[in-house]
């Protein structure tokens, strides 16, 4: 991820709501901000009146806090208002982590992709399957070293079992449906490259869109791939979600993303996300023009800061996403090196 300068984009909310408290961002619709206990500290999440009670879009990671945190906003500002739904747009632990939690506490039905429930299912909730060979094998070929292969396989997956139990039932989620919640009407949109079908909720007669992680202001959501789908091109998925949302979605809603602050500029800001992969793009091009690189080669010309475990297997997934997009494009190839290792080079 990185930082970047907009002076382009305006928000409107200028710092975000204290813990435990709620901004209203529009006529009830609520924000309200949950710690992560990552480099990136915290999620947003939002409360949209429905009836009686609010429907929440994304809960918060599974761990005692964040369950305090919930606790604490129920008796709080939310107090004599009930939970009717959860939305999950997708099933990173900071979006889904409380769902099944929620839903069994309030008694309330999860709506979310089929993908986000199944992958949250799969990768969250199955034992073992972290540690399954594919994970080592894929780090391996790609020339990550067998000490980094065993920290990033036993530590840097760990918060992806942050995850309570989803419910036995859950509501699908398909692009093009319209979701009724109070009063409001919302087309859901599904974007992917940040996480398979990530679900995004427009409201144009009031220009909402809640926009999950595709779309944030400071930081480029990650864009990686996953040793299940080791030839995948996630970077092009997303720059092609992000041309959709230019083409789809009007320039001055108030875009709602799961990180960072509310904004406007959705187009401009999408721009700035397409020039800034290229330009990641062009680093690697440069790199591996004095010669073929392997994947963990490659990462720290992306990532020049000191990498834990964690952080070091989303800066693997991300570098391997932008080399298979520029195999795919043509600007490299695969060639194989010593030891069966993959290594990227110009093409000729």
């Amino acid at each position: 991820m990185t930082s970047e300068k907009l002076p382009s984009l305006n928000f409107p909310f200028p710092a975000p709501p204290a813990p435990g408290e709620v901004i209203e961002v529009a006529p009830g619709l609520l924000w309200a901000r949950l710690a992560l206990p990552f480099r990136l500290d915290h999620v947003n999440v939002y409360l949209i009146s429905d009836g009686d009670g609010y429907a929440v879009f994304d809960t918060g990671i599974a761990n005692a806090d964040t369950r305090q945190a919930w606790r604490t906003l129920l008796e709080g500002p939310l107090r004599g208002r009930r939970l009717t739904k959860v939305i999950a747009s997708h099933f990173h632990p900071d979006h889904i982590g409380l769902a099944g939690w929620l839903c069994e506490t309030c008694g309330i039905p999860l709506l979310t992709t089929q993908t986000c429930y199944l992958g949250c299912a799969n990768i969250s909730l199955s034992p073992g399957a972290l540690e399954a060979p594919v994970y080592a094998q894929t780090y391996r070929r790609h020339g990550m070293s067998e000490e980094a292969t065993r920290l990033v396989t036993t530590q840097g997956h760990g918060y992806l079992r942050m995850v309570t139990p989803l419910p036995p039932t859950f509501q699908r989620l398909v692009a093009g449906d319209t979701l009724l919640i109070g009063q409001r009407r919302f087309e859901v949109l599904t974007g992917d490259g940040h996480a398979p079908e990530q679900a995004m909720l427009v409201c144009a007669s009031e220009k909402l869109f809640l926009a999950a992680d595709q779309v944030l202001a400071k930081i480029s959501p990650n864009i990686g791939v996953w040793a299940v789908d080791p030839d995948g091109d996630p970077l092009g998925l997303y720059l092609r979600s992000l041309k959709a949302l230019m083409r789809d979605i009007a320039s001055d809603v108030l875009v709602l993303p799961g990180h960072n602050l509310p904004f406007t500029g959705l187009h401009q800001r999408c721009a700035e996300l397409i020039a800034h992969h290229q330009a990641r793009c062009d680093l690697i091009a440069d790199a591996c023009a004095s010669g073929p690189k392997s994947v963990a080669e490659i990462v720290p010309v992306l990532f020049t800061r000191a990498l834990d475990p964690h952080q070091l297997s989303f800066a693997f997934s991300e570098a391997q996403a932008h080399v298979n997009y520029m195999i795919g494009t043509g600007r490299l190839q695969w060639r194989e090196g010593q030891g069966g290792t993959l290594l990227a080079g110009a093409t000729k």
